[in-house]
């Protein structure tokens, strides 16, 4: 875990730089739909794993390209949609997530921010993993370029 956590602290530089850079809906709904899905990797979403994802969204000074009251928004109506009907919900925000991967920065970007996220407690756990690959995959990327 260490190497895969030390990855992704690495790719926070260029995650926070792609975060203004891509100032575009579909980025924000792709990166916001992201951390909704690592959110729910284990069934459901627990409130204070909500509070903290949250929380990274609205204090990061990288995301100053952002209004961070939509990026909220949509992290939030994210959750809604895991919460009401994980199957359908979880297609819905892969799918989300693949209209970035034309763009492979972009995907990539869209990748570390949930890898960050997935890390930020230091326990990333098997659920959260498959997520990341699954994640990942939808952005047409391979998972071992970030050590899973």
């Amino acid at each position: 875990m260490k190497n895969l956590k030390d990855r992704a602290q690495q790719g926070l530089d260029a995650a926070q730089k792609g975060w203004g850079q891509y100032n575009n809906a579909k980025f924000a709904d792709a990166a916001m739909a992201a951390s909704a899905l690592i959110s729910a990797a284990d069934g459901r979403i627990d409130p204070e794993e909500r509070r903290k994802t949250a929380a990274f969204i609205m204090s990061s000074d990288k995301l100053k390209a952002f209004d961070v009251s939509v990026l909220a928004a949509k992290y939030d109506a994210h959750c809604d949609t895991m919460t009401r009907d994980p199957d359908f919900g979880k297609i819905n925000l892969l799918q989300a997530v693949g209209k970035v991967a034309k763009d492979a920065v972009e995907a990539r970007t869209v990748a570390q921010v949930a890898l960050l996220i997935a890390t930020a407690d230091g326990n990333f756990d098997e659920s959260e993993q498959k997520m990341a690959r699954d994640i990942i995959h939808a952005l047409k990327l391979q998972p071992s370029e970030f050590g899973l």
